[in-house]
């Protein structure tokens, strides 16, 4: 359906503002709808839908994000785009589904995760829009580099297929932007956590959260000691 929908924008010369738009409503309207026609008793929480608080009363909730990465997505050729929907049960993602439809590929965690053998140095994914310091200040300490990508499934597909070892971010995303790759994520063996090394929670009543380290869980070790001011091992 997005697929579609950016193409008619394309031919019909649609502003990308319009075109963000569109897809932000039309995703957000079929997801909503098919869960409520799947899962009617859950919780639900989307970043394009009015915050409803009876959600917190609810030990399931989907959290999902209908378009991540609206920029890319309304940019022709990108593919750095993606659909998250995410299950958390009492508060812990228990599935995160993250799909790229210009790739044609779904991450769920049910394949696992293999280290790519490539001899090069930590690639270390960041925001295109908000790059933060502590990347900066990582990828010295490891001797790696600093790759722009959009989205954060993005982001964390291109972790789970090899293209890249680590996806650190800091300087605030809310939880539709995490929930479906942090499930992805663990689901496949990576390291999923905050930059202090803190588990995730989900549903809560603010749904902000400002950081995320993810990625082979050796480095994403090595890079929780560098932002925790500890030497590197020897």
């Amino acid at each position: 359906m997005l697929l579609q929908l950016r193409d008619q924008g394309v031919r019909e010369g649609w502003d990308p503002k319009a075109l963000k738009d569109r897809g932000d409503l039309a995703s957000n309207e079929l997801l909503l709808r098919r869960l409520a026609e799947l899962r009617p008793d859950d919780g639900v929480l989307s970043e394009e839908a009015v915050d409803d608080p009876v959600r917190l009363t609810h030990d399931r909730v989907w959290i999902i994000d209908p378009l991540d990465g609206t920029r890319e997505f309304s940019e022709a050729g990108r593919n750095d785009w993606a659909v998250h929907v995410g299950l958390a049960v009492g508060g812990i993602v228990q599935l995160g589904v993250v799909l790229m439809p210009a790739l044609g590929e779904l991450r769920d965690g049910t394949v696992p995760w293999e280290r790519p053998a490539t001899g090069e140095p930590p690639r270390i994914l960041i925001s295109r829009s908000r790059p933060p310091a502590e990347a900066t200040l990582v990828a010295e300490a490891l001797g790696g580099v600093l790759l722009e990508m959009g989205s954060a499934g993005a982001k964390t597909c291109a972790v789970l297929r090899g293209d890249a070892d680590l996806y650190l971010h800091s300087g605030g995303q809310y939880e539709w932007d995490l929930a479906a790759p942090v499930g992805a994520a663990l689901g496949a063996g990576l390291h999923a956590t905050r930059i202090d090394g803190s588990e995730f929670r989900f549903n809560q009543r603010n749904p902000y959260l400002p950081d995320a380290l993810i990625g082979d869980p050796e480095l994403a070790l090595r890079a929780l000691e560098v932002l925790r001011g500890a030497p590197e091992p020897a």
